[in-house]
């Protein structure tokens, strides 16, 4: 029988599909940053579109260069703007946020959903048990005229996680892992469901950091089991027939698993922590659309609080909304950062893509909660990115040099999921 991804687009195209089938089905909601939106906007018009097919269902956001670093991209944030205003939709502007954050929070996607987005890391929506792809500006522009877009049903890969997470062992650690295990193209055009006992107590914004980096396995989308997922709302979730067919089958026990990280220059390019401790770092950064909500920054906070990063070593943050940085703020997590050494930038995407807001010098060695550290990413290609955990990202700043978090919680107890 069916799979997560057969059984949600077989509801959508109102007719059993199986993988490899093509099916042409109506979408739930569809959003463009402004990486995306202005190359949609000029095929849509091309096109000849007049309207939206549905506005309530299309949200634009301003994350990827915001504000706006130059007067090209200021002309394409107003392009944008000019836009909404004619044909109406959401809207979010300077600093309210990184799409994939907004998405969720505002409720612009909900469990079962079919979602599109113009931005590869839109399989973040399958912690909520949505069908979430991301697709190029030109299928968006068709999208917003038709409401509809055409799919090939993907096969699914099934990764069963056994065990329980190590205390201070983040969901960051986990993806990290797998993606290590699958290699950046061992998932290329498949669905990823994760499931397993190691997953049932996850928060949503662990789960979401999941999600995300389906993307760094080139999935197409990427599902974590619904099985204990806490929502603010009612919501019947899809699981797996038992008899499911899978192209591949994975199974994991995480029970021993120690802080990962990515080495230059690939998101597979992965070792345990212990192989890199003492390695300088000159720039560290938590946000982006993987690691910067609220937990997050709690997690950081909780290794930094009462002291002062290393002099040689600048922290760079960026809450993943306007909403998680105010919550921050009420609960003191914010003054703690700040207190720390931390310098807060707008919430969006800027560093972790390369626009601005933290662009590396030559030969600079970053570490960064981020899902991508190809040569360039941060905008500069003689720069080291390395990918960790918000909690390892902070206690290096803290040291001046990869650390690992545990040996500065020597002895306590510390749940960080």
């Amino acid at each position: 029988m069916g799979t997560i991804a057969e059984k949600i687009i077989s509801q959508h195209a109102g007719r059993p599909v199986s993988a490899g089938d093509i099916a042409i089905v109506p979408v739930d909601g569809v959003m463009a940053t402004d990486a995306t939106a202005p190359l949609a906007i000029r095929a849509f018009e091309a096109m000849g579109g007049r309207r939206l097919w549905d506005p309530e269902r299309v949200s634009l956001i301003i994350d990827h260069a915001s504000p706006a670093p130059n007067e090209r991209i200021g002309n394409l944030h107003k392009l944008m703007r000019d836009f909404h205003e004619r044909m109406g939709g959401h809207f979010y502007d300077v600093g309210e946020g990184i799409c994939h954050q907004l998405m969720v929070e505002d409720g612009r996607v909900q469990p079962t959903d079919l979602f599109v987005g113009a931005d590869s890391h839109t399989p973040t929506y399958g912690a909520l048990n949505a069908f979430a792809v991301g697709v190029g500006s030109t299928d968006l522009a068709a999208v917003w005229l038709t409401g509809k877009i055409w799919l090939k049903v993907p096969q699914t890969i099934k990764i069963e996680l056994h065990g329980r997470i190590p205390p201070g062992i983040t969901s960051k650690d986990l993806i990290l892992f797998l993606v290590g295990q699958m290699g950046i193209a061992g998932a290329t055009y498949q669905a990823i469901e994760y499931t397993g006992p190691a997953l049932r107590h996850l928060s949503l914004a662990s789960r979401m950091t999941i999600a995300n980096m389906s993307a760094e396995m080139g999935a197409k989308t990427g599902f974590v089991d619904a099985t204990g997922l806490a929502l603010p709302y009612e919501f019947t979730a899809v699981f797996p027939d038992p008899d499911a067919t899978y192209s591949q089958v994975y199974r994991f026990d995480v029970s021993e698993l120690q802080p990962q990280i990515a080495l230059p220059h690939s998101p597979d390019n992965i070792r345990p922590i212990a192989e890199v401790v003492g390695q300088s770092v000159h720039q560290a950064f938590i946000g982006s659309c993987t690691n910067a909500r609220l937990e997050d920054l709690q997690m950081a906070a909780r290794i930094l609080k009462g002291q002062r990063i290393h002099p040689r070593t600048r922290l760079i943050i960026g809450a993943a909304s306007k909403r998680v940085f105010n919550d921050a703020l009420r609960d003191g997590t914010a003054q703690i950062l700040s207190e720390a050494g931390a310098a807060f930038i707008t919430s969006g995407c800027g560093p972790c893509v390369g626009t601005h807001q933290g662009i590396p010098g030559d030969g600079e060695v970053i570490i960064s909660s981020t899902n991508r550290n190809f040569r360039g990413r941060m905008g500069n290609p003689r720069s080291l990115v390395y990918l960790a955990s918000p909690a390892v990202v902070a206690a290096s700043a803290l040291c001046g040099e990869i650390t690992d978090p545990a040996t500065l919680l020597a002895g306590e107890e510390w749940e960080l999921l």
